[in-house]
C-alpha cells in the first residue's frame, strides 16, 4: 500500500470522527432537557436512612416455612440424590468419613453444632453452637433455615452454597441426613 492510499484511509477515519463529534455537539445544543420538580418514581429510602452507619450487620433472613409437615412424606432416596448433587463435593456422609472443605455430616441431625473433631469451623458456627434456644444443636427447623440460605441464616459462615429454594428438596435432604446415624433422631 502506498502512502497516498494510507492518507485516504486516515482522512476518511478523521472525517467520520469529526462528523460524529459535530453532530453530538449540535444535538446537545438543540435539545434542552427539563429538570423535574419531583421524581416520577418515588423511592422509599426510609430503611436506608434508619440503618446504622459503618457496615452494620445484614438483616435477619426471612424464616422459611416449617419443614415438619413435609418430613412425614419426604423421601430419603430423593434426599440422597440431592446430597450427591449439591453437597458431596464438600461433605461426606458415611460414618467415620473424611472431612473435606466441609465437615463429615454423619449423625448431624440433633447433634451439637461444630462437633466434628479435627475440623476448623468458622467463628459463626462456633458462636451458634453456644447460643441458647436450640441448645446449640442442629434441629430439623434450623437445618431447614440453614439450607435455604446459609449466609443469610448464619452471618459469617464460610459455607459457599447458595441454598436450596425447594422446600421438598430440603425435606428430602433432611430425611436423608436423619437416616445417616446409628440411631436416627425422632421426627418432630
Amino acid at each position: 500500500m502506498d502512502s497516498f492510499e494510507f492518507n485516504k484511509i486516515a482522512g476518511a477515519f478523521l472525517l467520520a470522527l469529526l462528523t460524529t463529534t459535530v453532530i453530538g455537539y449540535a444535538g446537545n445544543a438543540l435539545v434542552h432537557p427539563v429538570k423535574l420538580e419531583k421524581n416520577a418514581f418515588v423511592i422509599d429510602t426510609t430503611a436506608v436512612a434508619a440503618a446504622p452507619a459503618g457496615g452494620a450487620a445484614p438483616a435477619a433472613a426471612p424464616k422459611p416455612d416449617p419443614i415438619s409437615p413435609l418430613l412425614a412424606a419426604a423421601s430419603a432416596d430423593a434426599g440422597k440424590t440431592v446430597a450427591q448433587r449439591q453437597c458431596a463435593s464438600c461433605h461426606s456422609f458415611e460414618k467415620g468419613g473424611r472431612n473435606a472443605v466441609g465437615p463429615n455430616l454423619w449423625n448431624v441431625i440433633a447433634a451439637q453444632k461444630g462437633r466434628v473433631e479435627g475440623f476448623k469451623y468458622s467463628p459463626a458456627i462456633q458462636a451458634s453452637a453456644r447460643q441458647a434456644g436450640d441448645d446449640g444443636k442442629w434441629t430439623y427447623e434450623n437445618v431447614n433455615a440453614f439450607l435455604v440460605n446459609p449466609k443469610a441464616y448464619m452471618n459469617g459462615t464460610l459455607m459457599a452454597f447458595a441454598g436450596l429454594r425447594s422446600a421438598q428438596d430440603r425435606a428430602n435432604l433432611i430425611a436423608y441426613l436423619r437416616g445417616q446415624a446409628d440411631s436416627p433422631a425422632a421426627l418432630p
